[in-house]
């Protein structure tokens, strides 16, 4: 059986699809995708957007842990500049997992991680 990013509490109340990578970091047994993170109204840190924004983003971090193997598909390194400056490499457009494979892919690539675990979402700011 496959399972959406939302069927997971950590993930429950964040839209990755409008979500900004900003980094992917490699670990041993541990992926980290540094995240401008969309939450969603249902969130408790929600917050109505600001006046040039389309959402409530906050900066947290994506994470897998008790990995024990990557495979990238694909890999980019480009980088997406914004209107006001800001670079990142993309959204994250899929995020499913099926047998305690994970897959993700975005404008950065495609991945398949293995992990046990359920991936978690830790704020990087202070509310």
């Amino acid at each position: 059986m496959t399972r959406d990013y939302s069927d997971y509490p950590a993930l429950s109340n964040l839209y990755l699809e409008d979500s900004y990578v900003l980094d992917i970091i490699e670990r041993p047994a541990e992926v980290v995708f540094v995240l401008e993170a969309v939450l969603t109204p249902e969130h408790p840190r929600y917050r109505a957007p600001g006046a040039r924004e389309q959402h409530c983003y906050v900066r947290g971090n994506l994470f897998f842990v008790k990995v024990s193997r990557i495979e990238w598909l694909e890999r980019s390194f480009r980088k997406y500049k914004d209107a006001s400056g800001s670079e990142d490499l993309g959204n994250v457009d899929v995020l499913t997992n099926t047998d305690a494979v994970y897959y993700m892919e975005g404008d950065w690539g495609k991945v398949r991680i293995w992990s046990n675990d359920d991936p978690q979402f830790e704020f990087s700011e202070k509310p």
